[in-house]
């Protein structure tokens, strides 16, 4: 230290200083400290892995917003709750052991879906809400994503998978056709259930066992 400054005196070298010591401690304390604890948790045993499908359903979950409106990430009862909603328990890491990267949302314009597979596991419910939301929750203000389908006159062709809209919402003459990417990210929404137990059981105690 330069003879007649004080101690506390700030330059740019102990600025530069001081935040490099600030974000290494924040870095070790937020990311390296809970991945060395986290790294070698294995997926539960109930959980599997996506299939092709799936995981392009997950691209189309990230390239249509989904994120940016849906959480993925139940929290504890002490945090909100999320249970008495039907959201499931808190999330545990086991949860993400697939999922590269992580979609846990920082926004709940809408509901939590870590659980949606298991809340609305119909099909023909998720392609319809997807078409329409409004058909299926009144005054939802999720937008609709028609461009997922294809709309036409006459009857769908075979192979094809047809939306079964409520009859309110439902044209005389019309088809409406959901497209490969509607049924990919259908079929990744349903994946999405995480209802099996946190933890795994004890082992059963034996006879020996005092």
């Amino acid at each position: 230290m330069s003879a007649g400054k004080s101690f506390w005196e700030m330059d740019e070298l102990r600025i530069v200083t001081g935040s490099m010591v600030i974000l290494s401690c924040a870095t070790a304390l937020l990311v390296v400290m809970p991945y060395m604890l986290l790294k070698a948790v294995p997926p539960p045993a109930a959980l599997k892995p996506y299939d092709d499908e799936q995981l392009l359903g997950r691209q189309s979950y990230i390239a249509n917003g989904c994120v940016y409106c849906h959480s993925q990430q139940p929290r504890d009862i002490r945090q909100a709750p999320d249970a008495t909603r039907g959201w499931g328990r808190a999330s545990v890491a086991g949860d993400y052991a697939y999922d590269t990267p992580h979609l846990l949302g920082t926004m709940r314009t809408g509901p939590d879906l870590m659980n949606i597979g298991a809340r609305q596991p119909s099909k023909d419910w998720q392609l319809g809400h997807l078409y329409q939301p409004r058909a299926y929750t009144p005054g939802s203000i999720m937008p609709p994503y028609p461009y997922l389908f294809e709309v036409r006159q006459g009857a769908a062709r075979p192979g094809e998978t047809v939306v079964n809209l409520p009859p309110a919402f439902a044209k005389a003459g019309e088809v409406v056709v959901a497209k490969p990417q509607a049924l990919a990210l259908v079929a990744y929404l349903l994946s999405l259930d995480r209802t099996y137990p946190a933890l795994a059981p004890l082992p059963a105690a034996g006879k020996d066992t005092p």
